[in-house]
């Protein structure tokens, strides 16, 4: 799954912490949609718009705790906060368009955000080896994609996600939050 990620600003100069964060939740959100189109592929179909929104948010929230793992301790502590706030408000907004024009009006800004801070409430729990997701945070989130896909008759749904789509998201951000960052990602 070669991605390509938009990270080049457009304009010479620094940028603020939020322009970054904006790059950053637009990527985010284009790696969680081409995992959804490798994973139908290679055979995992996902059902209807209600499912896709459900993968995607499922995604979005493991990448967001990804980014934070990444910044962690490399961004000062106000620094940091500012931008997963940024990121997170970015990402409500690119989803609730994208929702929006997918599956029609509604909440989807609020249940996005609703969602995600649960999975971040929950990532928290699980151990980490510095900036690496240990086993159970990769299986958390195969469960969590599998149960969103439970509409369809995919199996091997958790295998997949973690033997093979969070390691190439993982990679993906990894270098994306270092390049428009500008902090070691590895």
């Amino acid at each position: 799954m070669a991605l390509r990620l938009k990270t080049k600003f457009r304009n010479k100069g620094p940028k603020t912490l939020d322009d970054r964060a904006s790059v950053v939740a637009m990527n985010i959100w284009r790696i969680a949609h081409e995992t959804c189109r490798h994973m139908e592929k290679e055979g995992y179909p996902l059902g209807g718009d209600r499912q896709v929104t459900a993968v995607l948010t499922e995604l979005v929230a493991f990448l967001v705790q990804m980014s934070d793992r990444i910044v962690y301790g490399q961004l000062s502590e106000e620094d940091r906060v500012r931008f997963i706030n940024a990121l997170g408000r970015n990402l409500a907004r690119i989803t609730a368009t994208n929702l929006a024009e997918f599956v029609g009006p509604g909440a989807h800004a609020s249940e996005f955000v609703s969602t995600v801070n649960a999975r971040l409430a929950d990532y928290s729990e699980f151990e980490f080896d510095g900036r690496d997701p240990g086993y159970a945070v990769l299986r958390y989130l195969g469960e969590k994609v599998a149960r969103a896909m439970d509409a369809t008759d995919s199996k091997w749904v958790l295998e997949q996600v973690v033997d093979v789509e969070a390691p190439e998201a993982i990679k993906a951000i990894r270098k994306l939050v270092g390049e428009v960052l500008g902090v070691q990602a590895t």
